[in-house]
């Protein structure tokens, strides 16, 4: 088994070293193991801290995808805590209202994770207004199951479980494990 993940991460390199000369954000600090590729694009800031992780080459598209960390104007911030891990084909891309994730989070693959509308919502203003814009908190030790959406103002407590596939429109508490859409709380850990 050792050969086939040398022979694995021999495969990705060239791809990591790709989109690491794709990305456009120069205000990154820390330096993630990268086992998937992952683009850091935008004018913000993204910070990273001690042993992050982005890809898991057990899981589903590992060979042909790739993360989307994106902190569009200037006054955007990501910020990742120590030991974070991030599966594979995340999307988790921040307006100005800034996106924290906690220390020892998992984070599924595919999740997504926005701190914004993007767009006005008023029909009249969908191309020229302003978004709606709150922060989004993820706490320590979240787990954040494959396909979970996480939209703009919600904070996950410490140590809550998010389930696969879950929207997440309002704030969860710590210590529960939630699912659904909307997500929901279902039980206490």
């Amino acid at each position: 088994m050792r050969g086939g993940a040398r022979l694995a991460g021999a495969f990705q390199r060239p791809r990591i070293w790709k989109y690491q000369a794709l990305s456009t954000c120069r205000r990154v600090s820390g330096s993630p193991t990268v086992y998937q590729p992952v683009l850091f694009h935008g004018l913000g800031a993204i910070v990273i801290g001690r042993g992050v992780e982005f890809g898991w080459p057990r899981s589903m598209a590992f060979h042909s995808g790739y993360s989307h960390v994106e902190a569009g104007p200037a006054e955007a911030v990501i910020e990742f805590g120590d030991h974070a891990q991030v599966n594979n084909n995340a999307f988790i891309k921040s307006e100005g209202a800034g996106i924290r994730i906690g220390a020892h989070a998992l984070i599924g693959s595919f999740v997504q994770i926005y701190d914004s509308d993007f767009h006005d919502l008023d029909p009249g203003r969908r191309r020229s207004g302003q978004p709606r814009m709150a922060p989004v908190e993820l706490a320590e030790n979240v787990f954040i199951g494959d396909g979970v959406k996480i939209l703009k103002g919600v904070s996950v407590g410490a140590d809550s479980v998010i389930g696969a596939g879950a929207v997440v429109v309002s704030s969860i508490p710590a210590g529960v494990v939630a699912a659904g859409n909307p997500a929901r709380v279902i039980r206490e850990l």
